[in-house]
C-alpha cells in the first residue's frame, strides 16, 4: 500500500493523539499554542507551537480529531493526486503557520481571552481553499445541512460562517480566526502555483 502525504498526515495526528492520551495532557503545556501575552504572569509561548499545536486534539471530545482526518482525507487527498505530496505538504503547512499567526493576533483584538489553540483545523480550511479553487464545481455534502453544493460556495460559505462568529464571538472555544487565517495561507500558496486548468 503506497504511503501519502495525506496518509502519513493522519497517521501523524492519530499517533500523538494516543500520546495524548496515555500523557494525561501534559503535552498541551509546552505544545499547544499559547497567546503571546502572559496568563497569570507567565507566558507559555514557544516559535515552535506554530506547528506542534496543529498535531495535537481535544482528549475530551473524539470527534475534535475526527472530523478533522476526514476533512484532510476528504480534500487532501484529491488535492495530493492532482498536484503531488510536495504541494499538498507546502499549502498544508502554510495553513496551519498563517493560521497560528492569526490566532496570536487577531482574536486579542477582539478583546477574546487568552488560551491555548490546539487542532489541525486551520491546516483543513487552507485545503479546504485550495479544493475550492482546483474543483470549484464538484458536489460536496455537509453534515449540517445535508444538501449537496459546488465546492465553491461550501467553501465561501463556511468562511463567512467563521468570519461571522469570529467577529461576534458567539461560539466560544473555537479558533474561527484560525480557521481564516489558514484559507489566507493556501491562497498565498496557490496564487504562485503555474496556472492550471480547474477540475469539475
Amino acid at each position: 500500500m503506497k504511503i501519502t502525504a495525506v496518509k502519513a498526515l493522519i497517521a501523524a495526528n492519530a499517533a500523538i493523539y494516543v500520546l495524548q492520551l496515555l500523557a494525561g495532557g501534559t503535552l498541551d503545556g509546552p505544545f499547544a499554542l499559547w497567546p503571546l501575552q502572559p496568563i497569570d504572569g507567565q507566558s507559555y509561548f514557544h516559535p515552535w507551537q506554530i506547528i506542534t499545536y496543529a498535531f495535537l486534539h481535544s482528549t475530551a471530545h473524539i470527534e475534535h480529531i475526527g472530523f478533522n482526518m476526514l476533512g484532510l482525507w476528504m480534500f487532501g487527498a484529491e488535492i495530493e493526486r492532482y498536484v503531488g505530496a510536495r504541494r499538498l505538504l507546502t499549502v498544508y503547512f502554510a495553513s496551519v503557520i498563517t493560521a497560528g499567526l492569526t490566532q496570536l493576533f487577531v482574536p486579542a483584538l477582539f478583546a477574546a481571552p487568552p488560551e491555548p489553540t490546539i487542532g489541525a483545523s486551520g491546516g483543513v480550511f487552507g485545503l479546504l481553499l485550495a479544493y475550492a479553487v482546483m474543483f470549484p464545481r464538484r458536489k460536496v455534502i455537509p453534515l449540517i445541512p445535508p444538501i449537496p453544493m459546488p465546492a465553491w460556495l461550501f467553501a465561501t460559505l463556511y468562511a463567512g460562517i467563521e468570519l461571522l462568529l469570529g467577529v461576534t464571538g458567539s461560539q466560544a472555544g473555537v479558533a474561527h480566526f484560525a480557521h481564516l487565517g489558514g484559507m489566507v495561507g493556501s491562497a498565498l500558496v496557490i496564487m504562485r502555483w503555474p496556472r492550471y486548468t480547474s477540475s469539475s
